[in-house]
């Protein structure tokens, strides 16, 4: 390898050197020559792109001492990056007005520099001879396809190698794991490259003490608790990788490290040094939407991260919805939730919540108190259980009089999340299901109400700029009679988190006389393609169904309604600007245009 630069270590002298008045650099330019056109093309642009000195000339910089300086450690930059495409016959030349970089005197810099000329040649670019990394711990240990005989011999590929070989090793429980011998040859006349890496696995590992090494708020204990450190068994980099995430997913740290002690202590046992940083305990947050036939609604909430000192999440959430709706009075909310972690080991979650409410909706008004407490379960990264028991009671008007209802409630849900982003998913799916039997009391029928929501989501293109969104939700009372389940447990469908174009709650079930009441069953389907034009802003056009009817499950027996429209979203850090604007296409429960402004996707 020939490259015009020596004596790396003497480029931070020029940087305490006066040199003058600095004038603007007019000229950066790159030329690269390499063994097909193709390749000339890619490096030139992969080199210029990691350069130093182009990074100098996009922020502007002029003065010589910090350009010559910048030119000397370009050298080493640009061979490092022309190995890693495995080129290790380079040339490379950087002349400052027509001087080699590294031929101008640190002690007689010039007084401006207004050209620099960065020459590249690549060489022949070399392929494997041999590539061997062993001893692996399982024939299913799959090294990187690139290295192999044959292959271009790139620098990171071998190191891609050589960390899929000490990764395969940690997971398997030898945390020390590492390379015992390193062999690269090159062949410069042949362009032929030899590698032999050698790795030592070192002793099966078992975890040792999870040491806390920074104080914290939250009570030690409790953080032990909450990690779930699996002491004593054996070693595995995806266990400490979960001890992490359970202690973030808390809310109440800013940041959680877990570092491996050098030595293991005895027996092969590895001890952990756990730091973390509290977050700051109180958040307060607020929200908007706005829609033409739902009118407006305003949210707020206020948490407390670390209630008691054990991590605790306390959270309360106060509403106004339906604010100048055309269709229903204004609706109220206030709501608290109590989430304690780890209750029952690292995976299980406590909490208690209650809900203060008033609705006053197209078919009804109901003021309503619930209390409830129960346990969350993860049982995978992507899958949780959900348990509870409560209380609920309802004081109800409608079309058929002023009734109470008062249940002893057990609901229970199943969520698998793997979308790529909750507020703007791109790729995945999302299930959530729930059942939730209750008792009646007081003369209340008793019943089970069952809700289903599925979502799939499939970008395409280059980033993914096109997604096609779909979602199918059904709803079902069971057991109880339609005229004595309580409204706000039945079914509606119409408005934003239904069928877009359509009226809120318009579509229901007529029991004659003028009196209407909600449906017993629910079918929802929603349908978008949505298509970014530029970074920040994106078109969607979208196609809402909705079914609702007297029967428990569908029969068909009940009545349809549909719309469609268009929107826009403009991304934000919080998530994208929805703004959509829909008109019915289907049954008669409503006309015109309506339009829903909010934060997030529809779905």
């Amino acid at each position: 390898m020939t490259v015009k630069r020596t004596g790396y270590g003497l480029a931070g002298l020029g940087l305490f050197l006066s040199a003058g008045t600095a004038t603007a650099l007019d000229d950066v330019s790159y030329s690269v020559t390499a063994p097909t056109e193709e390749q000339r093309v890619e490096m030139r642009d992969l080199l210029r792109g990691v350069s130093l000195i182009s990074e100098a000339e996009n922020d502007g910089r002029t003065d010589p001492q910090d350009l010559v300086a910048t030119a000397l450690a370009d050298y080493q930059r640009l061979v490092e990056t022309l190995y890693t495409r495995g080129y290790y016959s380079p040339v490379v030349s950087i002349q400052i007005d027509g001087r080699e970089a590294e031929q101008i005197p640190l002690l007689d810099l010039p007084s401006q520099i207004s050209r620099i000329n960065v020459r590249v040649e690549t060489g022949p670019q070399f392929r494997f001879r041999t590539a061997e990394i062993g001893p692996l711990p399982s024939r299913r240990t799959e090294i990187p396809e690139g290295y192999d005989e044959g292959e271009v011999a790139e620098s990171s590929v071998i190191q891609e190698a050589v960390d899929t070989a000490i990764t395969a090793w940690r997971e398997d429980g030898n945390a020390k794991a590492d390379v015992s011998r390193q062999e690269v040859t090159a062949f410069h006349a042949e362009a032929l490259l030899d590698s032999r890496i050698g790795i030592a696995p070192g002793p099966d590992v078992t975890f040792g003490r999870m040491i806390v090494t920074t104080p914290s708020y939250v009570r030690e204990s409790a953080i032990r608790r909450i990690a779930g450190f699996p002491e004593g068994e054996r070693f595995a980099p995806s266990e400490v990788t979960n001890v992490l995430e359970r202690l973030r997913d808390t809310g109440a740290f800013s940041s959680v490290t877990l570092q491996e002690q050098e030595a293991l202590g005895p027996g092969n046992t590895l001890d952990m040094e756990l730091a973390v940083s509290d977050q700051k305990p109180r958040r307060i947050g607020f929200g908007a939407e706005v829609s033409t036939q739902e009118g407006a609604a305003l949210s707020a909430f206020w948490l407390h991260r670390n209630l008691f000192g054990g991590a605790e999440r306390f959270r309360i959430d106060g509403s106004v919805s339906n604010i100048g709706s055309s269709e229903s009075g204004i609706d109220y909310r206030l709501s608290t939730r109590l989430d304690i972690p780890a209750i029952y080991g690292p995976r299980t979650d406590g909490y208690v919540q209650s809900l203060l409410a008033y609705e006053d909706e197209p078919l009804y008004t109901a003021s309503r108190v619930e209390f409830g407490f129960g346990a969350t379960r993860e049982i995978t990264d992507d899958l949780e259980v959900e348990l509870g028991i409560g209380l609920r009671y309802s004081d109800v008007e409608d079309d058929l009089g002023e009734r109470e209802f008062f249940l002893l409630t057990f609901p229970a849900a199943l969520t698998l999340d793997k979308r790529s982003n909750e507020l703007n998913p791109r790729q995945g799916y999302y299930l959530n299901a729930t059942a939730t039997p209750y008792v009646g009391l007081n003369d209340t029928q008793s019943g089970a109400r069952l809700y289903a929501d599925a979502r799939y989501y499939l970008g395409f293109g280059d980033g993914d700029p096109n997604v096609i969104a779909a979602r199918f939700q059904a709803g079902s009372i069971v057991g109880s009679d339609l005229t004595e389940t309580s409204p706000d447990y039945l079914f509606y469908s119409g408005g934003g988190g239904t069928v877009r174009g359509q009226p809120y709650q318009s579509l229901n079930v007529d029991l004659g006389d003028g009196d209407e009441i909600g449906g017993r069953s629910f079918v929802g389907i929603s349908t978008e393609f949505r298509r970014d034009v530029t970074e920040n802003l994106g078109l969607v056009a979208f196609y809402d169904a909705g079914y609702i009817g007297s029967e428990s499950f569908y029969d068909g027996s009940g009545d349809w309604h549909a719309g469609a429209g268009l929107g826009v979203r403009y991304q934000t850090g919080i998530g994208p600007i929805r703004f959509d604007v829909a008109g019915p296409t289907m049954g008669d429960t409503g006309d015109g245009v309506q339009f829903y402004i909010g934060i997030g996707q529809a779905f």
